[in-house]
Order: structure tokens, then C-alpha cells, then sequence
């Protein structure tokens, strides 16, 4: 049956819910309904139901359960992106096991996640509705399979807390020069698929790196250690004073900020609790900020695909004390919106493609 697309009568990001469960089908209607940017256009309690919608309204945004009867989200999900690509934000319980099967789904096209706990959803849910729909808006403007993304509207932003919530600006060069550089990245929507072709083009000796990646709690342990599978460096989820090796990488827990810190010639990484910075908690500028009054000269900043501002302050403060500093380009970026930030404060030192991050870093860091 041909795929029909109604005439568009104005520019809000148009969604489709799909969940098995009546009352999370209703709040996150009611949830992204309340933003006026978003028009929830249908609600489906299962995979074939959403297909027949959307043979006729093709929506911006699908969020998708995953454990539905009659068709799992992961089989719907790679069907759809074989024909008819459109971003599907997953969303899945709050367990290892579920943590597991949605890294499975970014592999397959997801862009973002959105996880629920096993109880009391409809209150966690309207307890998370800003992160919900900052999901939701994000997705829509992701590059999906050669998508084009979609143009922002008009949006007037809320107010958000900068890192001095958490970390006071430096006033002062970091301390002298070491023999070892520290990589930080920091990244968002269409990161976790960006991550893993950085780091698995890493040699086993490459310079300590620490990695924060916009994620829910009980999601980055998962991630790390599937990616400790793949590359030649060591990667896990940070605990508070891991030191920062050559050939490892800590990615920040989610849920909690991430500090670079200095002790005589050694550094490691402070985690705390903490306000939302840039509506994120891990923030990128609260670990870039950290990077500047701790590295200076000898850190290296890579800021990746993401929708949103988060990191862009720390990256020019990370400039600013004479790190060397990289922003990932348009064409190979999700969502260009963190490293469009980023260069239109003129932080950062090079432009580079995806596929060239790797590559740039290990030259920095022998520079």
C-alpha cells in the first residue's frame, strides 16, 4: 500500500505514539501536547495499528516502545528504517536488560532514548516532560539515512543553568605542561553511533579520554561496556576518582556530572551530583569547564552531533586556556545544533568530519 503524507497546515513537529499501554499512550500525549511546537497526530498500541497510520500521515517523530505484543519495537524499528526511514526515539524499562536491547535499537536507527521505570511511569514521565520533548524536537531535526534535517522553528528557550552551578569560571592558566594530554568529548543526540566510530578507530595507546554523552541513568554502564567489546582501548563507565590512562576511556555516568581533575601529574575524574546544566545532567560544559582549569594547554575538546547549546561555553573556555579544540561538521552530524554553537562562539580550532576525528585527536595529542 502506497505511503500517502497529508498537506502540512503549519510547521509544528508532528508525532506518533506507540505503546502498548493506554495510560503512557495518554500522558505522553498530554505531555507533548502541551508544547506548542508539537502536534501529537496519532496514538497506536502496536506496531501493525502504527503501520496503517502511517501509510496515511508520514510523522516527523516516532516515540516506540519496545516490548509490544505481536511485533517487538526492535523488528518494527528496523522495518521502518528500510522503508520508510523516520526518527524513532525508543523508549524502554529502566533495567540492564532493557538498557541492553536499546543499545541494540540505536545500532538499528534510533536516535535518542527515553527510558521508564517499571512502576509509577505516568509520574516519571510528566516528572521528565521538559527532557521528553527536548527529545522529541531534537529528533525531529535529525538526518536520518539521507533525511534532510528538518529546518527550527521559531523557539523561544527556556532559562537554563550555565556550569557555574556547578564549577566556578576559571580565573587562572591551568598548571604546567605534563608529558600526557586528556581527550574530552562531549556529545548528544546521534552521539552514542558518533562514539563508536571515534573510539573503535583508536589504537590501545591512545591518550586518556573522558566522554560525557547525553544519557538517562542506568543506560552509559550498558553503553561502555559495549563498547569496551569493540574498541582496543578499555572503556567503562566512570566512578568517582578513576584516573585518566592512555588506552582507557570514561564515559560519565548518567545522571551525574563528570570533573576533570589534577593532582601533581595526574589526572582523574570527580563525580557528583548537582543541578541540570543546560538542562543535562552529566553536562559537557561542566566537564570542558573542568578541562580548562585543570588541563589548559594540555587537553584536547571534541564537541559532536547534538541539538542544543551544551558544551559551546566550555569549549571556548577550553580555547581560551590554550587547549586545542574540535567541532564535529553539518554533513556528518545527526543534529548540527552543540557544534553549530560551539563555532559560532569561535570555539572551536578546526572543523572536521566524523570520520576524521580520530585521526585529528591523535595528531593533537603528539603535537
Amino acid at each position: 500500500m502506497p505511503i500517502l503524507s497529508k498537506a502540512r497546515t503549519d510547521n509544528r513537529t508532528r508525532v506518533l505514539v506507540i505503546d502498548d499501554s493506554a495510560s503512557v499512550r495518554q500522558t505522553m500525549t498530554t505531555i507533548l501536547e502541551q508544547d506548542p511546537e508539537i502536534e501529537v497526530i496519532a496514538s497506536a498500541a502496536d506496531p501493525f495499528a502504527a503501520a496503517k497510520i502511517i501509510q496515511q500521515q508520514v510523522p516527523d517523530v516516532i516515540t516506540l516502545d519496545v516490548e509490544m505484543p505481536r511485533m517487538d519495537g526492535i523488528t518494527f524499528l528496523r522495518k521502518l528504517m528500510s522503508q520508510c526511514p523516520v526518527p524513532v526515539v525508543m523508549c524502554s524499562s529502566l533495567t540492564e536488560e532493557g538498557s541492553e536491547t536499546l543499545l541494540q535499537a540505536m545500532e538499528a536507527g534510533a536516535v535518542d532514548v527515553i527510558l521508564k521505570p517499571q512502576i509509577g511511569v505516568a509520574d516519571h514521565l510528566v516528572e521528565h516532560h521538559l527532557e521528553i520533548r527536548d527529545v522529541v524536537k531534537a529528533a525531529a531535526r535529525a538526518r536520518i539515512r539521507g533525511r534532510s534535517a528538518r529546518p527550527a522553528g521559531k523557539v523561544v528557550p527556556e532559562k537554563k543553568l550555565t556550569a557555574d552551578a556547578v564549577l566556578p569560571p576559571p580565573t587562572s592558566r591551568a598548571m604546567s605542561r605534563t608529558t600526557e594530554k586528556v581527550v574530552c568529548i562531549g556529545a548528544s543526540t546521534g552521539g552514542t553511533e558518533a562514539l563508536r566510530e571515534v573510539l573503535t578507530a583508536l589504537p590501545a595507546n591512545a591518550p586518556g579520554i573522558v566522554v560525557v554523552q547525553h544519557m538517562p541513568e542506568a543506560f552509559t554502564k550498558a553503553f561502555a561496556k559495549r563498547l569496551n567489546g569493540l574498541c582496543e582501548v578499555d572503556v567503562k563507565e566512570a566512578e568517582h576518582g578513576d584516573p585518566v590512562l592512555r588506552g582507557h576511556v570514561l564515559i560519565a555516568p548518567g545522571g551525574r556530572h563528570m570533573m576533570l581533575e589534577r593532582q601533581g601529574a595526574r589526572y582523574h575524574v570527580s563525580i557528583k551530583d548537582g543541578p541540570l546544566v543546560s538542562r543535562h545532567r552529566p553536562s559537557v560544559d561542566v566537564l570542558f569547564r573542568s578541562a580548562a582549569r585543570s588541563a589548559g594547554s594540555n587537553a584536547i575538546g571534541v564537541i559532536m552531533t547534538g541539538m542544543g547549546d551544551d558544551g559551546a561555553r566550555g569549549l571556548l573556555e577550553m580555547k581560551e586556556a590554550r587547549a586545542r579544540t574540535f567541532a564535529q561538521d553539518e554533513a556528518t552530524s545527526i543534529v548540527f545544533g552543540m557544534p553549530k554553537e560551539a563555532i559560532a562562539r569561535g570555539a572551536a580550532d578546526h572543523i572536521v568530519p566524523l570520520g576524521s576525528i580520530a585521526r585529528e585527536v591523535l595528531q593533537a595529542a603528539a603535537a
